[in-house]
C-alpha cells in the first residue's frame, strides 16, 4: 500500500446550499454534525500513487525497484479519477512517491493539484519505515547497497522521506499535505515513538499508517458472509485518534485493492460489496471511511471506476450525513 487545501468546501455547498445558518457554519471551516444532531460521517477515497507488482499482468514483480516509475494508463486513471470524485463534489488524496520525479514530466501530478487534490508523501523509494536492518529498507537497496553509502537505517529513512517533500516542491510546487507509510500495520506507529517523532519533526502533523487486521477469505474462493461482517467490525479500528506524541493517525480502512485482488483473486462484485457494506456503516454511525487503493491495481481490476463510483453514490444518497473530504480535513475533527 501502500494533504492543506479547503478540499472539502465543494461537497459542502453542494449539500448544505439553501440553509443561511449551514452555510454560515460552512465557512467557519468544518461542520461536524448535520442540521438532525447526527456526526456526519467524513468519507475519504485515497489513491497511493505507485506501481504495483503483478501488474497489469501476472508475475511482473521488477516494479519492487521501480515503484514511481508510473505508466501512462496509472497516470491516466488517476487523472480520470479525480475528475470523477471532483464532479460528486469531493476530492481524492493521493499519496506519491519521490521517485515519480524523475520522470521527463510531471505535469499530470501539477494538474491533480490544481483541481484541489490534496497530494502526500509516500516516501522516495516506497521503504519499510520500521526496517531495522539495511536489507529489510527496500528490495532496490539490497540489490544495489552502494546506493545508500554509510548512513544508518534511521537516517535512511528520515532522508527517504525528506528527499521525497523536497522533490514534491521543487519539481511541481507541491506542499506534502500528510504522510502515508508504505504498507499499513495492524497497531500503526504505537510501537514507534520514535517514527512518531521523526515524522513531527519532519513537519508532519498527521499520518496514515494503521490497516487493521481482518479476515479476507480463502485465495480465488468467494469470500463467506463472515468474512464481509469482519470487515466491516475492522472498521470500529480504522477510525482517527491521536497518539501520545501528538502525532495524528488516520487508518486506512479495509478492504484495500491489494489484498482483495491481487492476493485473494477476488472478483469486483466481492469487492464493490466489501465498500458498500463498509461506508453504509460510515455513514450509520458517523464514522470514517478511508478508501484505499492504487490505480497500477485500479486500471486492470476496476477499469470503469466502479468502486469510486460507488463511494460517490453512497455519500450523495445520504445527503447531509456524509461528505467526501480529504484525510487533512478528517485529522482536524480529531480531539488531541
Amino acid at each position: 500500500m501502500n494533504s492543506p487545501r479547503s478540499s472539502d468546501r465543494t461537497t459542502r455547498r453542494q449539500f448544505l446550499a439553501g440553509s443561511a445558518a449551514v452555510a454560515a457554519a460552512a465557512t467557519c471551516g468544518w461542520m461536524s454534525r448535520a442540521e438532525d444532531g447526527q456526526r456526519v460521517a467524513q468519507i475519504a477515497i485515497s489513491l497511493d500513487l505507485e506501481m504495483s507488482a503483478e501488474y497489469p499482468r501476472r508475475g511482473m514483480t521488477e516494479w519492487n525497484y521501480r515503484k514511481g516509475d508510473l505508466d501512462d494508463a496509472t497516470k491516466r486513471y488517476s487523472l480520470q479519477a479525480g475528475e470523477l470524485v471532483k464532479k460528486s463534489g469531493g476530492v481524492l488524496h493521493f499519496f506519491c512517491v519521490g521517485q515519480s520525479f524523475e520522470q521527463p514530466s510531471v505535469n499530470w501530478l501539477k494538474e491533480l493539484a490544481a483541481a484541489g487534490h490534496p497530494i502526500g508523501n509516500h516516501t522516495y523509494d516506497h521503504i519499510f519505515v520500521k526496517a531495522a536492518k539495511l536489507e529489510e529498507l527496500q528490495f532496490r537497496f539490497k540489490r544495489a547497497p552502494w546506493l545508500t553509502g554509510d548512513k544508518s537505517v534511521p537516517d535512511l529513512i528520515r532522508d527517504n522521506i525528506a528527499v521525497t517533500t523536497k522533490a514534491m516542491k521543487t519539481a511541481a510546487g507541491i506542499i506534502p499535505n500528510g504522510f502515508r507509510t508504505p504498507g499499513g500495520f495492524a497497531n500503526g506507529l504505537a510501537d514507534r515513538p520514535d517514527l512518531q517523532r521523526m515524522l513531527l519533526d519532519l513537519g508532519f502533523t498527521w499520518v496514515s499508517s494503521k490497516y487493521p487486521s481482518h479476515q479476507s477469505g480463502k485465495p480465488k474462493e468467494a469470500p463467506s458472509d463472515e468474512v464481509f461482517a469482519d470487515i466491516v467490525r475492522a472498521q470500529k479500528e480504522a477510525q482517527p485518534f491521536a497518539y501520545p506524541s501528538g502525532l495524528i493517525e488516520i487508518p486506512m480502512s479495509p478492504i484495500s485493492d491489494v489484498t482483495a485482488f491481487r492476493t485473494n483473486y477476488w472478483k469486483r462484485e466481492y469487492f464493490l460489496r466489501a465498500i458498500r457494506e463498509s461506508v453504509t456503516w460510515a455513514i450509520e454511525t458517523g464514522g470514517v471511511f478511508d478508501f484505499l487503493a492504487h490505480p497500477s491495481c485500479l486500471v486492470v481490476e476496476d477499469p470503469q471506476f466502479e468502486s469510486i463510483q460507488l463511494i460517490c453514490d453512497l455519500v450523495k444518497a445520504a445527503g447531509p450525513r456524509a461528505m467526501i473530504v480529504g484525510l487533512d480535513q478528517i485529522a482536524k475533527r480529531v480531539p488531541k
